[in-house]
């Protein structure tokens, strides 16, 4: 397990590249569960970008890469970036992996994200409650066992308002009959 400052280091360099360049974003996936739900272990930290942005500074993005601490394959960035894709960046001070996601998942969802204190005195932009669920329902569609528990704890704790507006997406989304097998799942026993 890595200690939090390693990913509030890790993290730290890739924001700040973001801010430089104007390239919206917000912390995702495992990062966001475990915010929005119960504390567990996540094996990387899933960043959305802005897509246009980030198509329109991809140059001075990949001059910023390199001369950072990360280690990347600028080609599978750039296709990443054309296709909508998803690259990798690997901090080598603190061997920890970034998956940035240039596009969203979510249609809007950058709009909604929410700026919480992810570290003490740090604030971030997150996914909200509504958009994490809803992309952890895409990837249970996609065989993600792991995310079917955090659909379930997240969508319980989640006040009224953001469950009838998960059912909204899920139904825009063709989603609502995953939600609901994944709502009538029962607990595992720890």
């Amino acid at each position: 397990m890595f200690p939090i400052e390693a990913f509030q280091r890790t993290l730290g360099k890739a924001i700040d590249i973001f801010r430089q360049l104007g390239i919206r974003f917000h912390l995702t996936g495992g990062v966001a569960a475990v915010y929005y739900a119960e504390p567990r272990l996540t094996q990387d930290i899933d960043i959305v970008i802005d897509n246009a942005q980030t198509q329109a500074t991809l140059g001075e993005l990949l001059k910023r890469l390199e001369g950072s601490d990360f280690l990347f394959d600028a080609e599978s960035v750039r296709r990443a970036v054309i296709s909508r894709g998803m690259f990798q960046l690997l901090d080598r001070q603190e061997s920890l992996k970034l998956d940035i996601y240039p596009r969203e998942l979510i249609p809007g969802e950058l709009n909604r994200s929410v700026e919480q204190e992810v570290f003490e005195g740090t604030m971030i932009p997150i996914a909200s409650r509504v958009d994490t669920v809803v992309s952890k329902l895409v990837w249970v569609s996609k065989g993600s066992s792991k995310s079917r528990r955090d659909v379930r704890h997240m969508f319980r704790l989640a006040p009224e308002e953001d469950r009838q507006l998960i059912k909204q997406f899920s139904d825009q989304m063709g989603l609502s009959r995953l939600l609901q097998e994944i709502l009538n799942e029962q607990e595992e026993i720890e």
